[in-house]
């Protein structure tokens, strides 16, 4: 099984199999509290990951762990939130010795996008996710199709626009704008585990901050009474 944690906007954890059957996913949508929230849901998906391995879906129920990558939220999102997400990722990967895959959240929302419209038998056309970046600012992504591979295709990075010129900056690029509130952690793994059947990299080892953090160093001693 593949563990999807996002904490880009709430705080999303989800265990998939390689195949893509969800076979446990929990969130919470509150946009402040990812660490008072994060060790719960994370052991309220593999509970429930292991019940549903007790009634017959060929998982282990105990004995070995059957996670086997964890699939990380790269953002882009606030600085402190993302940082919590990644953090979970990368401790619970480092106990049981298992890769971490970095995915970028608008991935796995652009992905959910382009399967539904695939389902209905229609083209999504080109399109951006976007998210709220805070502070009068909106981050977005644009994506035209999926490749060979069953991955979204972006057609420009992930950037910031002040919010007020967020549609002129969408109908220059001719993308239509697709707001997101939340983030799927079982959309995210599935997007990590088609990353690892192509062998490919989607996200490097950084969070996609998209800003400087506001605590900065000082660049003189304070002066001591």
């Amino acid at each position: 099984m593949i563990l999807g944690i996002d904490t880009s906007l709430g705080t999303a954890v989800a265990l998939v199999d390689p195949d893509g059957v969800v076979r446990a996913e929990v969130a919470s949508d509150n946009p402040l509290g990812h660490a008072e929230v994060i060790g719960d849901l994370l052991v309220q998906a593999t509970e429930a990951a292991r019940t549903t391995a007790a009634h017959g879906s060929g998982l282990p129920a105990s004995g070995d762990d059957p996670i086997t990558h964890v699939v990380a939220g790269m953002g882009p999102g606030p600085f402190t939130g993302l940082r919590i997400g990644i953090a979970a990722a990368r401790t619970f990967a480092l106990a049981r010795a298992i890769p971490v895959i970095p995915v970028p959240s608008h991935d796995a929302v652009a992905l959910g996008v382009l399967l539904a419209a695939a389902f209905e038998g229609a083209e999504a056309g080109r399109f951006a996710v976007v998210t709220d970046a805070r502070r009068k600012e909106f981050a977005y992504t644009v994506y035209l199709g999926l490749d060979d591979d069953g991955l979204p295709v972006r057609v420009a990075e992930p950037a910031l626009v002040p919010r007020d010129l967020l549609d002129d900056r969408l109908r220059e690029l001719d993308a239509a704008r697709i707001e997101a509130t939340s983030v799927s952690a079982a959309l995210l793994a599935i997007t990590g585990a088609r990353a690892v059947a192509a062998r490919r990299s989607l996200a490097g080892p950084e969070p996609l901050y998209l800003r400087s953090p506001d605590v900065t160093v000082a660049h003189a001693p304070k002066r001591v009474s």
